[in-house]
Formats: C-alpha cells, structure tokens, sequence
C-alpha cells in the first residue's frame, strides 16, 4: 500500500501546478502590459521594425486564426484575453505530458528477489 505513495504524490504535484499554472493564466493575464515585448520592442527602439514582412510566416500556422496577439478570436473582449490564457496552458501541459510520456521509460515495478545462495534454510 505504500508503494502507491510516491503516485499519489506525483498526481498531487501536478494537479496543484496545473491548477496554479491555470489561476495565473486566467485571473493575472488580463493585467499583461499593452506595451510591445521581445523582438517587438527592439524592432521598434533599433527601428527596423517597418521591414516586417506582410505574409509573415507564422500567419500561415492552422492556429493563427484562433489567437490574436494574446486574445483569442470570436470571444467577446472581457474573455478573450484569460481563455486564450486558459487553453494556451492546457496545450502547453498537454504537449509536455505526451513529451514525457514518449520519451521516458516505463518502469517496472518487480518484487526484490532473493540472491542466489542466501537462503537460510
């Protein structure tokens, strides 16, 4: 009964992250700065920003016409921004679990034998 510990505390572990993770991704993410992040504020401060190219590449994802910027579309704007929190990490934990899944190795849990030439009889 105890080798089932380290499960439940592992489930435990990544239900309260998730929960975490989703808390933050529906509740803080409406607060996220309107000011422009990453290559887009250097674009802009080195002002190179107006060489973008139009048919920009990630415009031809399948998901580009989902999301909008941090938003996602077709949701009125109170809920764009959270949901699109909300199911930007639940794809995020759905890829890294099918990842860890995949790649790690499944473990076997065999009784401890015993060594040849030990028993006492």
């Amino acid at each position: 009964m105890t080798d089932n510990l380290p499960n439940k505390r592992n489930r435990l572990l990544i239900v309260t992250g998730l929960g975490i993770a989703l808390i933050i991704a529906i509740f803080v993410s409406p607060f996220a700065s309107q000011n422009p992040d990453g290559l887009d504020r250097v674009s802009q401060d080195l002002e190179f920003d107006h060489k973008a190219v139009e048919d920009a590449p990630a415009q031809k994802l399948p998901f580009y016409h989902v999301f909008e910027s941090y938003d996602l579309r077709g949701v009125p704007e109170g809920l764009a921004r959270p949901l699109a929190g909300l199911v930007g990490t639940l794809v995020t934990f759905g890829i890294a679990w099918g990842a860890g899944k995949l790649l790690s190795r499944p473990t076997t849990n065999h009784p401890p034998s015993n060594q040849e030439g030990t028993d006492n009889e």
